[in-house]
């Protein structure tokens, strides 16, 4: 079973989920935003795809811009502050248990799927 990591407002999330629902994968739809995650959680998940949290930050998200862009922030820093403010966080992530990835773009996801 695939673990999809979503939030229903971003396209590509939304985009991700419905290639998943169209290909009969058998998912389980965490809506992190609605259930935030515990940093250690995020470290897990991090873990299995292979990023550091500083490669998922949105950027352009004001949050980031207004208030943390250009501090020196520690990898640690950074995810509590993924964890705090998971809106931060580029969507969507999908896992199988034993790893993951970012599906954005959806060719991320596409090949993914292929290799596992």
């Amino acid at each position: 079973m695939l673990k999809i990591y979503h939030n229903n407002r971003c396209r590509k999330s939304r985009e991700a989920l419905h290639y998943l629902q169209d290909n009969g994968y058998d998912l389980e739809i965490m809506e992190y935003l609605k259930t935030p995650l515990k940093a250690s959680e995020w470290k897990e998940i991090l873990a299995l795809i292979d990023k550091k949290p500083s490669e998922i930050v949105r950027t352009q998200e004001t949050l980031w811009k207004q208030e943390l862009k250009g501090k020196d922030l520690t990898e640690s820093e950074i995810l509590t502050q993924l964890a705090e403010n998971p809106r931060l966080i580029e969507r969507p992530i999908v896992i199988d248990g034993k790893s993951g990835t970012l599906g954005r773009p959806l060719e991320n996801l596409i090949t993914f799927l292929k290799e596992n």
